[in-house]
């Protein structure tokens, strides 16, 4: 056992020393120089061959043999224990050859080639000094002080135990919603047809799961929201992509027949064109799934923010018949980061979803669904959506200000009136320009985001489409936005002038 002498410089410290002893007589079991059956020194004596506390060495005996590396009887000292693997080389532990790796599942393998799809909402590792990212939110907006006092009462309040919370939510959180989305967006409802869950994109595969087979269709708005495109086709369901207007989705082109199993909607601010669903295609839409034994997926992710009007009631809030699912999200109103959303869901869907929650991952954060209803029940947050609403409209209007002063007149903006992005037309650059507009802006430190990802299939029409940008402006101040429109504009001219 003299190789068990010949050490590098020792550590201090107990604890380093029996990694040391560890690391170095597991390597030697590794590498064949303590054969199978050999006897290893007893702690005693290694301790004081090694100048380290007998404990330590006694230590690092009883990982090796926990991990298999040593044996140890009564009255017999530690051996090297026989080999890990059958037909291994003496006193080795390499890895036999890899077996084959068992395939997927269908949605692993569908989910596995979305993998390399560009999406608008995945931002560049690093955000440009002036980035227009849609989602993103202001810091200096997040209610902190609000926050973090109620934070620390419930972190000091005490409780009979510490267990598992029921699936559906937090009680005070759901009682909460239930007052503030009738007050807000003219959503009645009951309490027990809310469930908490991690933001909209759990809310989404909750409905992707439960309402569609694989080879089903859906219906969905074109342009819309990729992420929940494809959430339905992980699952093997079909897009049935139906066109937008300056109005939303558009109702005269709905399919007939039974085929199609949901729509996916989002009428109070269609993203990303900005359209407000008109009522009488509110209640075609609902007659529609009604004729034809459908479900209505409504994603309502910034509804509370209308300028210049009341929001509008939500779609659900007329739906009669059971067949509406309503998505809202604290994402756009304190953090994506907090990952807190809810769907309101038609009565006799609850069970089956809150099991399914259950099985997905139990609950959302308590202590947070706590904090949230505290500031809910008090009037803070609805206070904090107020102010919001104001600093959000400050910046939209030095956007658009921003917008007509240094672009070309031809420059066409849409979604203004609500949400917190607008769409950027730009005639004098081709649909076919875009990804050059956008890597020459991120150059110039100015992060746009392209539309084109944002259709699902081939984009046919009469007309030659021109380049199309998302600009989210939540997260800038009102002089990063004119200063980034500027820049914008700058490259946009650059661009014109080369061609």
């Amino acid at each position: 056992m003299d190789q068990l002498k010949q050490q590098p410089h020792r550590r201090r410290g107990a604890n380093g020393g029996g990694r040391r002893v560890y690391a170095l007589l597991r390597a030697q079991v590794a590498d064949g120089t303590l054969a199978p059956g050999a006897r290893v020194p007893s702690t005693r004596a290694l301790a004081a061959d090694l100048g380290v506390s007998r404990s330590t060495v006694t230590t690092a005996y009883e990982q090796l043999v926990a991990e298999g590396f040593l044996v140890t009887a009564a009255g017999r000292a530690a051996r090297v224990a026989a080999p890990l693997a059958a037909g291994a080389a003496p006193g080795r532990l390499d890895a036999p050859p890899a077996a084959p790796v068992p395939p997927l599942s269908a949605w692993g393998r569908r989910v596995e080639g979305m993998a390399g799809m560009a999406l608008q909402a995945s931002a560049p590792q690093e955000a440009a000094p002036i980035d227009f990212l849609y989602g993103a939110v202001a810091s200096r907006d997040f209610p902190a002080l609000a926050w973090r006092r109620v934070y620390q009462a419930e972190l000091l309040r005490q409780q009979h135990r510490l267990y598992y919370a029921e699936p559906e939510g937090d009680p005070a959180l759901r009682r909460a919603l239930q007052g503030y989305l009738a007050r807000a967006r003219g959503l009645v409802c009951d309490a027990g047809q809310i469930l908490i869950v991690h933001g909209t994109q759990q809310a989404l595969d909750l409905c992707a799961r439960l309402l569609l087979e694989a080879a089903d269709t859906f219906v969905f708005e074109e342009p819309g929201y990729p992420m929940a495109r494809q959430c339905f086709e992980a699952i093997g369901a079909r897009p049935l992509p139906v066109a937008v207007d300056a109005q939303g989705l558009d109702t005269s082109r709905l399919p007939r027949g039974d085929a199609v199993r949901l729509a996916y909607v989002t009428p109070s601010h269609q993203f990303p064109l900005g359209g407000v669903l008109p009522m009488a295609r509110r209640v075609e839409l609902l007659q529609w799934a009604r004729q034809h034994g459908a479900w209505i997926v409504e994603d309502d992710y910034d509804g509370e923010f209308r300028y210049g009007q009341r929001p509008i009631d939500a779609l659900q809030a007329m739906d009669t018949d059971g067949r509406v699912l309503y998505i809202g999200t604290f994402s756009k109103a304190l953090s994506p980061q907090l990952r807190l959303g809810y769907l309101v869901l038609p009565a006799a869907l609850v069970p089956v979803f809150r099991q399914a929650r259950r099985l997905a991952d139990r609950h959302a954060p308590v202590i947070e669904q706590r904090v949230l209803a505290s500031l809910m029940d008090s009037g803070a947050y609805e206070r904090h959506i107020r102010r919001l609403r104001r600093a959000h409209e400050r910046r939209r209007m030095v956007l658009l200000e921003a917008i007509a002063r240094y672009l070309p007149a031809s420059a066409q903006v849409a979604g203004t009136a609500a949400g917190l992005h607008v769409v950027l037309w730009l005639p004098s650059v081709p649909q076919q320009g875009e990804a050059q507009l956008v890597a020459a802006a991120r150059a110039a430190g100015v992060g746009v985001y392209p539309v084109s990802p944002l259709f699902a299939g081939p984009q046919v029409s009469p007309q030659p489409r021109p380049a199309g940008l998302t600009l989210g402006y939540a997260s800038l101040s009102e002089d990063d936005i004119q200063l980034g429109i500027r820049t914008l504009a700058a490259v946009v001219a650059r661009l014109e002038r080369s061609e």
